[in-house]
Formats: C-alpha cells, sequence, structure tokens
C-alpha cells in the first residue's frame, strides 16, 4: 500500500443520484466483511463517478476500488465495536456539501432531482447511511494514525527519493482561509413573519386557501415548495430541528396546525396530512425573516472584533475560526480552502468571483476587513486570511516543505494502517467473489476469505 487509502472514493453520491438505466441488470455481490455486503453496482458505480467528475481510472480499476471498500468495511465495523462517535451534524454536513456539488455540477436543484427521478430530500435520505458507514470508517482510521508523527529528516528522505526528472510541476497555488458570520435578525422582522403564519393559519381554517396552495405561493423553503410543502417525517430520525420534529408530533388528527415553530431555519407552520405510528406526513410554511442593514453592521462589527483579537495575537486564525465561526461545514474541515487533493492549496478557478476581487487588494500574510457577501443565498459576513502564495515551480524543498511534508506523513501513516490491517484482517469474516481473486492488491483478503470460506 503505497499511499492511505481514499475512503472518499468509495462512497459516491452519484449511486443514488442517478437515473435509473434503461437495461436493468441483475446485481450481484462480490465481497462479504462480517456481515457487511459489497456489491457490483458499488464497485462500477464508483469508477463511474469517477469518470463523470473528469478523473482517470487505470486499467484495474475494479481491483482498486474493491480494495478500498474491503479496507472501508473493515474500518467501519470496528469504529462500531470501538464505539467511535459520528454526530447527525457532521452527517448532515457531509450531505449538504455532496448535494451542492451536484447541483453545481448539473446547474440546478430542479434539473438534479430531474435526472435523480426523486426530491433531494429523498436523496439525501438514500444516501444517509452510506454516508454515516463513511464516517465512521474515517473515524477508525484517524484513531489508527492520530499519533504517528514525521521528522525534517523523514521528510528530506522522502524528498530525495523522488526521481529529479519525475519532479512534479505546480502552477500558482494559493492557501486561503475564512471566518464566516451570519447576521441574525432582529425581533420585529421576526414578530412580522409569526404574523405572517397566523394569518395563513386563518386562511385555511376559514377556507379561503389550502395549505398546499399558500405552501407554493409563500414558503422559503425551496426543497419542498413546489410539493406544497411536503415532507416525510419519522420520529427516530435525528437529522431534523428537535423543535421542528416536537412540533410535528405535537400533531394528532390529520389537517391540525401547529406554528409558528421556530428553528434553526426560521419559523414554520405545520399542517398534519397522515400519522401512522411514529412516521407522519406533513405540509409546513416555513418563513425566513429579512435581514435589514443593521443586523448586518453588527455583524460585521462582531467579525472586526474577532479579526482583532487575530491581529493583536491574542489567538490564532484556526482557533478563532473554531471558536467564533458559524459555518457549520467549517466547523468540521477547517477554515481553509481545500485543493482537488484535499490539501490546504488551491488554484485561483477554484474560488468564487468575489473572493478573487478581494485577493486583488491584499497581499500574502493579511487579513481582510469584514466583508458581506452571499452564500447558497443567505447573506452572510466573513474574514480572509490570504496566508501564502506560490509561483510556478517544481517541487522542492525550499517552497514545499510542507507539501512534502505532508507526502511523509502520509506515507508513515500508510504503512501504520497497512500494518493495522494485517492484524485485524484476520479477525473478521472475508468472502471475495471468484471473479476479482486474481487481483494482485488482494491477495491477503484472497487468502483470509479462502481460509474461512464455508
Amino acid at each position: 500500500m503505497k499511499k492511505i487509502i481514499s475512503l472518499g472514493l468509495f462512497m459516491s453520491l452519484f449511486t443514488v443520484v442517478q437515473a435509473q438505466p434503461a437495461k436493468v441488470i441483475a446485481d450481484k455481490i462480490l465481497g462479504i466483511v462480517g456481515d457487511k455486503i459489497i456489491l457490483h453496482s458499488d464497485i462500477q458505480n464508483t469508477i463511474a463517478d469517477a469518470l463523470r467528475n473528469g478523473g482517470t481510472v487505470p486499467d484495474n480499476a475494479s481491483c482498486v476500488v474493491m480494495e478500498q471498500a474491503l479496507v472501508s468495511k473493515v474500518l467501519m465495523l470496528q469504529a462500531i465495536k470501538d464505539s467511535i462517535p459520528v454526530t447527525e451534524d457532521e452527517i448532515e454536513a457531509d450531505l449538504d456539501n455532496r448535494i451542492r456539488r451536484y447541483i453545481n455540477m448539473y446547474g440546478t436543484q430542479e434539473a438534479l432531482e430531474e435526472i435523480a427521478g426523486k426530491s433531494i430530500y429523498q436523496i439525501k435520505e438514500d444516501a444517509r447511511e452510506t454516508v454515516k458507514e463513511q464516517k465512521l470508517a474515517e473515524g477508525m482510521q484517524k484513531k489508527i494514525v492520530e499519533n504517528v508523527h514525521i521528522t525534517p529528516n523523514e521528510v528530506k528522505e522522502v524528498y530525495n527519493k523522488i526521481p529529479k526528472d519525475s519532479l512534479p510541476f505546480f502552477e500558482s497555488e494559493l492557501e486561503i482561509g475564512q471566518i464566516v458570520f451570519y447576521p441574525k435578525a432582529n425581533r420585529d422582522l421576526e414578530r412580522y413573519v409569526m404574523d405572517e403564519l397566523m394569518n395563513y393559519k386563518k386562511q385555511v381554517e376559514s377556507k379561503l386557501a389550502t395549505f398546499e396552495q399558500l405552501a407554493k405561493r409563500y414558503s422559503d423553503d425551496p426543497g419542498s415548495k413546489e410539493r406544497g410543502g411536503e415532507y416525510q417525517v419519522n420520529r427516530n430520525e435525528k437529522t431534523w430541528d428537535p423543535n421542528f420534529l416536537a412540533a410535528c408530533f405535537r400533531l394528532k388528527k390529520e389537517g391540525d396546525m401547529i406554528g409558528p415553530v421556530k428553528s434553526k431555519f426560521g419559523y414554520h407552520l405545520i399542517q398534519l396530512v397522515q400519522r401512522v405510528g411514529d412516521d407522519l406526513v406533513i405540509r409546513h410554511i416555513l418563513r425566513i425573516p429579512t435581514i435589514t442593514d443593521i443586523e448586518v453592521r453588527q455583524t460585521i462589527a462582531k467579525a472586526d472584533s474577532i479579526r482583532a483579537k487575530v491581529l493583536s495575537g491574542l489567538m490564532s486564525f484556526g482557533a478563532a475560526a473554531t471558536r467564533y465561526g458559524e459555518d457549520e461545514q467549517q466547523k468540521f474541515a477547517g477554515p481553509y480552502f481545500l485543493g482537488r487533493d484535499g490539501a490546504p492549496y488551491v488554484t485561483i478557478d477554484q474560488l468564487d468571483k468575489d473572493l478573487v476581487a478581494m485577493l486583488s487588494t491584499l497581499k500574502p500574510g493579511e487579513y481582510s476587513q469584514p466583508v458581506v457577501y452571499d452564500q447558497d443565498g443567505k447573506k452572510a459576513v466573513r474574514v480572509v486570511y490570504y496566508k501564502s502564495r506560490t509561483e510556478p515551480h517544481r517541487l522542492n524543498m525550499k517552497d514545499d516543505f510542507s507539501r512534502i511534508s505532508q507526502m511523509a506523513l502520509d506515507e508513515k501513516k500508510a504503512k501504520a494502517l497497512d500494518k493495522w490491517l494485517t492484524n485485524k484482517i484476520p479477525t473478521y469474516y472475508i468472502m471475495i467473489d471468484d471473479e476479482l481473486k486474481s487481483c494482485g492488491q488482494l491477495s491477503k483478503w484472497a487468502k483470509n476469505s479462502s481460509e474461512k470460506a464455508f
């Protein structure tokens, strides 16, 4: 194993997004780890998705992806045994990020839903368990390698092993971070949308309009608006806002309404359509209070005070982002933009146009003033840290020490993971279909499979 396994390749959201093929072929189990199966479609969909994303795959792609799948299953099962924590917030943030990526790929949410043949909500729900398994595997992998460190001499050794005529060439790259803040609506505007929701409730009760008509006309939830605000809700699903979920299950009879209910998204009016045990069909109207210039200025002042703490050395940029940043995705991924290889280096074309314009006024090492911008249709304020910028060059110890350090660390972590797997594989039931037993990289898995075969 030359490099640490990339678990992200095995989980492809496209496996639940893609439309049904014209010709349906019976699926086949290619592998089993413990009580978890790996299907032929899992492998083929992952390869197809890599190609759709512009990647290249080797001739033995099925063998490579199968190895990743086997590793992922062992890590996931061991994570369950070791009680590795994975929160619903982490899963939800990951799903949202994947959905945004596919919306960008297809242009609009409507286009994605048309191709998938299902709503955004259904896409997320279909992928939820797979994302959870991936998060468990990632958590286990992190635990295995968390105490692996690298020395300067080891970094130098890794660099010296690269043939000089094979040193990669890099375009100009940037290290860019940001701390994001969201303005909060004032109480008067919150009261205004609450009054609107009460008015909608009266219209439904007096039969001046149906709930579905009002949802289509007024709801601020793009995920359900065209369906008249309809969702399917289960009592045990942890992905819903707790206040929203609790309010749904206070409804007893079909047609009953409750609201306004406050959630992290805004205010809701909810109507019960159908109830069967712990499963509900509900409609809701979401209203999000307008953010005024006053709230924006208050948020700018808050962001400026955090910036001052960083500039004075009271806390690092990373610590400030962790403590004060309000973007949920950044709480898990960190404040720096990540490149296509997952490293904190990006090219200029990977940044949004507003950020590119902002960088023209900054020098490497500088922090921006708080700036208002639009994030996914939501007003936000950010402080940007322009950490560094490289000139086009070939890999070298002076300009790329941190990159080479990461290469050396990844290599050392891969060895630690490989050693762990060698010890763990014999403790699990493994089955590999004969179709893949000829894969060289699966030899130790295949050996264990044949030893435990019935």
